[in-house]
Parts: structure tokens; sequence; C-alpha cells
């Protein structure tokens, strides 16, 4: 009897130990009770400017498993002034980026923020951000429901 809980207890903290060792984009963040139910975010992370005074990107994946499509609307982040979300869109065969006024996240699919596509962007940024470091970032949906998770953050130039 002895034996087999040793080996339960050794299986457990092995266990965690290689989910500790997860890699950067495994960050998974689901929302908590009294948010946006359904929606959990993968992969955040903030990417700093090359040129101090210009505007971060946020980028991350949102995955809608609730019964409902959502629309997200607006995003803060944790030491930055303001935020605006943006997307790509095609105009005259030209690839344009503009500001949103909602991004959707349709039921049962997911939805990328990534370079070339719908990111958010950061203005005015804190001395604080800086590369290795971690920040909050809050998705508001239509409706006032937010979800907040953490975003990893990274030097210029980095790989999303």
């Amino acid at each position: 009897m002895k034996s087999a809980l040793l080996a339960s207890f050794a299986l457990a903290v092995g266990t965690l130990g290689l989910t500790a060792c997860g890699g950067g984009d495994s960050t998974e963040a689901k929302v908590d009770d009294g948010s946006q139910a359904g929606i959990s975010v993968t992969g955040a992370s903030l990417v700093l400017p090359a040129v101090k005074g210009n505007p971060a990107a946020v980028y991350f994946t949102a995955q809608n498993d609730g019964d409902r499509d959502v629309f997200i609307r607006a995003a803060s982040v944790e030491g930055a002034e303001s935020t605006q979300l943006h997307q790509m869109t095609m105009a005259n065969g030209v690839n344009e980026m503009g500001e949103a006024t909602s991004i959707p996240v349709p039921k049962g699919t997911e939805t990328a923020f990534a370079p070339g596509g719908n990111h958010v962007m950061a203005f005015k940024l804190d001395d604080s951000l800086a590369a290795g470091g971690t920040t909050n970032v809050t998705l508001t949906f239509v409706g006032g429901r937010t979800a907040t998770f953490p975003a990893e953050v990274k030097a210029a130039g980095s790989e999303r």
C-alpha cells in the first residue's frame, strides 16, 4: 500500500514538473466567473516597438467554446495608456491596416490576432514593460463582459 501511494505521489510530482517546463506559447487563460463564458486565450505576447515611443503590438489566439458568437469591442493593456483593435482589409487591391470597431469570435472557432492580420496596438507604453516580463491584457466584449489574461513581453523583432 505504501509503495502504491509513493508511486502515485511520484507520478503527480513528475507531471507537475513537466507541466512547469512548457514553452511560453502554451499560456492559456480561461476567463473567470462573471467574465465572457466559453472564451480561452493562448499564445499571448506583447511585442515591444523597435523605436521607443512607437506603439507595441499584442498577438494571441481567442478560442470560443461557448454557445454563441461573441465580438471583441475593446482591449486594454496594463502599462499602456491606450489601445486600439486593428484589422487588415483589402481596399483597391491593397492590404491596409485600420482600426476595427469590433472583431468577431464565432462560436466553435478561434480567431487569431497575428502579424499581418487582427492585432491590438498599445500606445504610450510605461517604462516598466520590458522584454522577458509579462503584462495583463483585458478584452471587452459587446455586452460588457471581459476576459483578462497574461501576455509575455517580447523584444522588437521577436517571433510571435
